[in-house]
């Protein structure tokens, strides 16, 4: 199995042979996403994620009064949307 430098030298050669015109311009840009992610994971190898468990956490105490307000277009559910997450009627 190919190494990450070995992969990213891979894919620096394969687009500097692949001409540069509409019609490759996809396959380019998948190269380039291909390049960024690895160069990303030799910089700062992934992680295993864990789920939440142990780590350290915070507590925000709720004070004092607040407004929101609902932007939007009409007939999109705002009130709806109001209405459900408060379990109250809103006009």
């Amino acid at each position: 199995m190919a190494t990450v430098m070995q992969k990213i030298k891979d894919i620096e050669d394969e687009m500097a042979r692949t001409q540069k015109n509409k019609a490759t311009a996809h396959h380019l840009g998948l190269l380039k996403a291909k390049l960024a992610k690895l160069r990303r994971d030799l910089l700062a190898p992934p992680t295993k994620g864990g789920g939440g468990g142990a780590g350290e956490g915070f507590d925000v105490t709720k004070s004092g009064d607040s407004r929101v307000g609902l932007v939007g277009f009409p007939s999109v559910g705002k009130s709806t949307l109001l209405n459900k997450l408060t379990g109250t009627f809103s006009e």
